[in-house]
């Protein structure tokens, strides 16, 4: 089977996570391929998610690198058993950018997720009508057809709220983001509206960082740190006009950890937060 021209996030993902643990071990790509009886182009692709790996291969080479986090190795062949196109998003290949796939298998993954905004409501919580407002508010002007997709598919991102076992979804919002009129006033209210009536979700938190808090963190990029099964899963999506992308160093993953602590000091807790979305719907 020919090398893949474009692996998703999770296969670059699968592939990143053997190599860093051949690196661990002290061995090159040479003695990987000497092992699996295979060649250093072949570990090569696997290790940059073109070409994928037997659960048996992926067992046979943390034994190789002597790897004794059995959590981890389970988790590494759980990904290896996933393929393309069982994936509700997988339709939208070849119809929306890769990052909205990336977006939402990463959601999909996840053991938990948190998220924060500045100036949009975050995606899984968005409205139709919200978000359709946001798209349309694009610099570049999009299709009838591309704009129809891409509210169609943020909507079935809402599945992982919605599913028998929710993902725990924890945000944090800047009050600048709950006054942004996409869309009008109507459409608004609506999205203040439905924002309090997720926040009642066991599974879902939604705090607001209020105009007075004096002391406030200078970053400007939306965040999303999705926690994998084991904590050397975890991944951080930065969002930005320019292109975005998904991080996983330990440095990256550390520095948002701490950010985060810093966020939960500064935000209403979740009864004051659901309080000024009614307060500030009432006023729209």
């Amino acid at each position: 089977m020919p090398p893949r021209e474009v692996p998703t996030a999770r296969q670059a993902r699968l592939g990143a996570e053997l190599r860093k643990m051949r690196e661990r071990a002290g061995k090159t790509a040479l003695d990987a391929a000497g092992l699996l009886a295979s060649d250093r182009a072949r570990i090569s692709h696997i290790e940059a998610g073109r070409s994928g790996v037997s659960e048996e291969r992926i067992r046979r080479l943390a034994t190789f690198y002597a790897c004794d986090d059995d959590a981890y190795v389970d988790a590494l062949c759980a990904m290896s058993r996933e393929h393309r196109g069982q994936f509700w998003w997988d339709e939208y290949r070849g119809v929306l950018p890769p990052a909205f796939l990336d977006m939402a298998e990463l959601e999909h993954h996840a053991a938990y997720i948190r998220a924060y905004e500045l100036s949009v409501i975050p995606g899984v919580l968005q409205t139709e009508g919200y978000a359709r407002a946001v798209f349309q508010n694009s610099i570049l002007p999009l299709s009838d057809d591309d704009l129809d997709a891409r509210v169609e598919h943020r909507m079935k991102r809402k599945q992982i709220l919605e599913r028998g076992t929710p993902t725990p979804y924890d945000a944090i919002i800047h009050e600048g983001a709950l006054r942004m009129r996409y869309g009008g006033r109507k459409i608004l209210r609506e999205q203040l509206e439905t924002l309090a009536e997720a926040s009642d979700a066991e599974s879902t938190s939604v705090r607001v960082i209020p105009f007075d808090v004096e002391k406030m963190v200078a970053s400007a990029q939306p965040l999303t740190y999705a926690g994998g099964p084991v904590s050397k899963l975890d991944s951080v999506q930065v969002d930005a006009y320019v292109g975005g992308g998904i991080l996983d160093a330990d440095t990256q993953l550390k520095a948002f950890r701490n950010l985060w602590e810093v966020l939960e000091s500064l935000a209403l807790n979740a009864e004051e937060s659901r309080n000024l979305f009614y307060c500030i719907a009432q006023e729209m």
